[in-house]
């Protein structure tokens, strides 16, 4: 008994000494970041107070955060078209290569601001034709060239899910809930979440979260692939970071083109032979510009036995 007590008293005592030093790189990651607004392209000096969206840089990864702590991070118009600006400048910008979405205040984002809805006394304008304008939410409509990754806390529902959707990866606490809770309000998913949902977890689970629309736990969520990651509670932002800054360090072109080719194969490809033409197509064109000099490094020595950066 007293060997056992001796090792879970061991045990503990690791657990914590990890998370200090977590927490203390993660607090020299802080010092690090800068405001920033990827849309003015430059630092923002700016108070963050008042701002509904708020940026930060480090190096070539920024991180987008949607500030309405006071209503869980519900998207408003004005909230919408500041997180539209600042993925597309993201998008535009050749110095970035990864973005990190997330909420202040512990949630990701509750889903449209149903009171304002409520409150609207003209006709809520929309854009029809999805080609030509921002969703509801924003980016929604946005087909990214670079990899977006949604650190999740709290809630993420309604269209606060559809957002974490439109990431490539969602990193999420233990704590965090996700789910289709406009289901009990006649609130219809616009922004993508009938479209990416099904293709990313398979029509027979979307349907069970679209049609129910009941609370969907973190480890539930891993199981079904809607979450690529489950944390510790308060570890999401700095997993994510961490992890857009490995992606970061990856040779860009040939990311890139090989994350293209998996959502052409994903949504756009009439067949298999039309996906293998255009993996093939845009593939070998990088050979020259990245992988012969990938060669030369690998016959160095480096990344040998699998090592990552």
């Amino acid at each position: 008994m007293a060997l056992k007590h001796i090792r879970a008293l061991g045990q503990m005592s690791a657990a914590k000494y990890q998370g200090r030093i977590f927490s203390q790189r993660w607090s020299t990651t802080l010092k690090t970041m800068k405001p920033y607004s990827a849309a003015t392209g430059g630092e923002d000096t700016e108070t963050a107070a008042g701002q509904t969206v708020v940026s930060e840089r480090r190096g070539s990864v920024v991180t987008v955060a949607i500030n309405r702590p006071e209503v869980r991070n519900a998207v408003n118009q004005e909230t919408a078209r500041r997180l539209l600006e600042e993925l597309q400048a993201f998008d535009s910008n050749p110095d970035l290569n990864v973005a990190v979405l997330h909420g202040e205040g512990g949630n990701f984002c509750a889903g449209y601001d149903l009171k304002m809805l409520a409150n609207q006394k003209a006709p809520i304008k929309l854009e029809q034709d999805v080609t030509k304008g921002p969703g509801p939410m924003g980016p929604s409509r946005l087909q990214l060239s670079k990899p977006l990754i949604a650190a999740v806390s709290g809630f993420a529902v309604a269209g606060g899910l559809e957002l974490a959707l439109l990431a490539d990866l969602r990193v999420v606490e233990e704590s965090a809930v996700m789910g289709i809770f406009c289901r009990r309000f006649g609130v219809p998913l616009i922004d993508g979440g009938t479209v990416r949902l099904p293709r990313l977890i398979g029509l027979s689970r979307a349907l069970d979260l679209i049609l129910t629309g009941r609370p969907v736990g973190a480890q539930e969520a891993l199981a079904y692939g809607l979450a690529n990651r489950v944390v510790p509670d308060g570890q999401a932002l700095q997993t994510a970071v961490q992890l857009a800054e490995q992606i970061s360090s990856f040779p860009q072109q040939c990311l890139r083109t090989d994350r293209s080719s998996a959502m052409y194969s994903c949504y756009d490809a009439q067949s298999f032979t039309q996906a293998m033409q255009h993996e093939f197509d845009h593939g070998v064109q990088v050979i020259q510009a990245e992988a012969i000099p990938g060669a030369i490094q690998f016959t160095s020595g480096v990344g040998r036995g699998g090592r990552f950066p």
